[in-house]
This record gives structure tokens, sequence and C-alpha cells, in this order.
């Protein structure tokens, strides 16, 4: 993948830049219509029209590609017949036909290109795009799109760019390290796909203008001390203030320093060292 940069014409088009697409097999090759489906826009509204997620609405219209998370049509090749933009997803994804001429959508690694063939199952070869269980691949390698549960579909490393390592494995338990540095043991028994995934430099990408933004689906958020008192917490106040309290959302619930994670969460007993914070450092270890 590359970037591309224009001239700068406007004070938008100067601070922006665009991907390129070099890893698409065609730019404007149309999606697989029996893998598509419309979604409804629901602006971050619940089932009562009550905003529940802020900052959400508007965007340019999407169609929904179904992507095959479980990889389950084992003993059967398939071959790439394009690598395609997906614009609900950061990673491309890759369109590929079995022999018995049934089409599916999975993520596409980096490196693989239309032609080549992908397979999925135990026994198959450990190489760029197949998909097979943690205990039959070799330690040391990159995998993306992981099981957390046997058959449930790759839950872990989806975006682009990004690829876990597996560490080492036993018939029971594999150890991987994630891309956010957190060490985790995973059932050997559950499936992960080789490789890092494709559109590595997205990270990179400037939008430029608010405009851009908009077209993603994101309304503008104002800060909270720009606010009035009755709009906000930290509203008011002559000229500019600092709030007078710690962040907060407009309805009160503080911003920093909380943990989201639930502390019984059952899958805590299988995190063997945590993710580092960027506001605390490295987090302690979790009691076995």
């Amino acid at each position: 993948m590359g970037i591309r940069k224009y001239k700068p014409t406007s004070p938008g088009r100067r601070a922006s830049t665009v991907n390129d697409f070099s890893e698409l097999t065609d730019k404007h090759k149309r999606p697989e219509k029996s893998l598509c489906e419309r979604i409804a826009k629901h602006g971050g509204r619940n089932h009562h029209g009550r905003i529940t997620a802020r900052h959400r609405g508007g965007g340019a219209r999407r169609i929904y590609r179904r992507v095959d998370f479980k990889r389950n049509r084992d003993g059967v090749p398939a071959t790439v017949t394009a690598v395609e933009y997906d614009p609900n997803r950061s990673c491309h994804i890759a369109l590929v036909e079995y022999a018995d001429g049934e089409k599916r959508y999975i993520l596409a690694p980096m490196g693989l290109a239309a032609g080549e063939v992908v397979e999925s199952g135990t026994g198959v070869e450990p190489k760029v795009g197949n998909s097979m269980p943690l205990k039959d691949m070799p330690p040391g390698m990159d995998v993306h799109n992981i099981e957390l549960n046997i058959g449930q579909g790759g839950k872990l490393v989806r975006s682009a760019g990004a690829s876990a390592r597996l560490i080492s494995r036993d018939d029971r338990w594999a150890i991987l390290i994630l891309p956010s540095g957190e060490m985790r043991e995973v059932r050997s028994a559950c499936r992960a796909t080789i490789g890092q995934l494709g559109n590595a430099d997205h990270q990179n990408l400037r939008w430029g203008k608010a405009g851009r933004t908009r077209h993603r689906g994101r309304r503008p958020h104002v800060r909270g001390t720009a606010k009035n008192p009755v709009s906000h917490p930290l509203g008011g106040g002559e000229g500019r203030s600092g709030g007078g309290r710690h962040p907060c959302s407009p309805t009160g619930r503080l911003a920093k320093g909380a943990r989201t994670r639930a502390p019984n969460k059952v899958s805590n007993r299988r995190i063997l060292r945590r993710r580092k914070s960027k506001r605390y450092g490295q987090l302690p270890k979790l009691k076995r």
C-alpha cells in the first residue's frame, strides 16, 4: 500500500492524504452482489430513539459485505478471485471461490494476490492466507482472525496491519502476544489465519478536513468547557476555564482513570501479561 498526496489546491487538500489502493486487484470492481446486504443507520440511537452513542450520524451510504470469519470449509481449496476495498473495516478483503463454485469474502493478509489458492482445516500447509487450528501451526508464526471460543469465528486481530505472534503451544493451550502487547492463552483447538493483515499504512492517513470525518459518519465533538452550565458539568465560567473538576461526560460520568474491564470476567485468568497503559505504564499482572 502507498499513500497519495495531492497538490495543495485548497487548505483541506493541502493537509489530507489518501490511500492509493495499490493492493486492490481493480479499484472500480463492484462487490459480489450475493454476499452484500443493506444495513440501516441508527445515528447512535437505541430502540427508544434516545441517543446512547454520541457524535454518530450522517455519513456516506455503505453496503455491508458478509465476511467469513469462521473459515470452516475444510479440505476444499479456494482460489482468490480479487482483493477488494471494504468500507466497513480498515483492512481489505479478498473474494475467494471454492472448487464447488461457492464464493466467500475473507480478510486479506499482506502478500495475498489474485490467483493464489488458500485452504482451511487440519493438516494444510502453513502459508499466508491458510486457516488452521493453533495446535497445527509452528511456533513463531504471525497470525490474525483468532478465535476465542472453538467454532465461534475470529474475534481478535482483525484491523489493518495487525498481527499476533504465536509464542508456544501444547495440546490444550496456545500462548499469543497480541498487537497491544498483551500475552494471552487461547485454546489450541481455536483457529487462526496465517499472515499479517494488509493495508498497514491505514494508520498514517491524514483526513485533512472536517468533511472527510463527516463522510465516515462522525459528527462534531464540542468541548464541555465551551458549553453553558445547563448543557455540561464543565460549562460556564468567565472566559476560558478549566472546568473546575475532573473531565466527565454531560451526565457527569468520569472520563479518565476508570477501568473498563469487568474485574471478575472469566477470561481474565487467561491473560498472562496485561497490555501497557499509556497513562500508567505497565498494568499489574493479574492474579491467577
